[in-house]
């Protein structure tokens, strides 16, 4: 599993509510890549809860369609935006226990139109919610120029190479 690397990190007014790190009340998700899926960890916080000690479903989404996106980011090396989100919420997610995992993958490509799967699961490795996201994929020329995208790297691609 390889750390990917934001490539917005460091630029000047990004202040995305599930990614950036500088966001103070954002979610700072970080993100993984293990063969075909994305994967991020995140810890739930009470100021996040919907009813008491309860993961507000609304987070949850967030928390899901911002992995869906870092599929696109990752595996196509572009940007976009959703278009469609079917959410499924299957069990309760405590905000007093420890770290969630949430996966995703692209279950089908059609041009830029990108189905994906993804799941969020709690500590004890059950799945509390699972979502499809449809995503319209900009392309590459469109997230250069106006979303300011370059590329999706993990750490160990950019070891001893200088990105700025």
């Amino acid at each position: 599993m390889e750390k990917l690397l934001n490539p917005w990190k460091n630029m000047e007014g990004y202040c995305c509510f599930g990614c950036a790190p500088q966001n103070k009340s954002g979610l700072k998700m970080e993100f993984y890549e293990d063969g075909d899926e994305i994967i991020s960890f995140w810890k739930p916080e009470p100021q996040y809860q919907g009813w008491l000690n309860t993961l507000h479903g609304g987070i949850q989404a967030v928390l899901l369609d911002e992995i869906c996106g870092w599929v696109v980011i990752r595996k196509l090396q572009t940007t976009g935006v959703t278009s469609k989100m079917e959410t499924r919420y299957i069990k309760p997610v405590s905000t007093l226990e420890g770290k969630l995992t949430l996966k995703a993958s692209i279950r089908e490509q059609k041009r830029n139109i990108i189905l994906i799967d993804a799941a969020l699961y709690n500590e004890a490795g059950e799945c509390c919610t699972k979502a499809l996201c449809t995503y319209f994929a900009f392309p590459q020329e469109k997230a250069r120029q106006e979303m300011y995208f370059r590329e999706c790297h993990t750490e160990k691609e950019t070891e001893g190479i200088s990105l700025t």
